[in-house]
């Protein structure tokens, strides 16, 4: 369902949207921009959460890959 909502956007940004010649509906444009900077931020939320996962855990997986290149046949 679609609700009718008031945005301020600058003179400078507006004029730029209008010279667009691909843009038919800046109703559309603010929509799947604001999807896309939202899916963004999600992304990059999720990658710190695994990034610091990576990190906490780098003493216990540097040993284990120490490990296994000792095992390895040096021939």
């Amino acid at each position: 369902m679609k609700v009718k909502t008031s945005v301020t956007l600058s003179e400078e940004l507006l004029a730029a949207i209008d010279q667009e010649k691909s843009i038919k509906n800046r109703s559309v444009l603010v929509e799947e921009a604001t999807w896309q900077y939202l899916r963004n931020r999600r992304r990059l939320e999720r990658e710190k959460r695994e990034f610091e996962k990576i990190n906490q855990n780098a003493a216990a997986l540097n040993e284990d890959a120490l490990d296994v290149l000792d095992f390895q046949d040096p021939s």
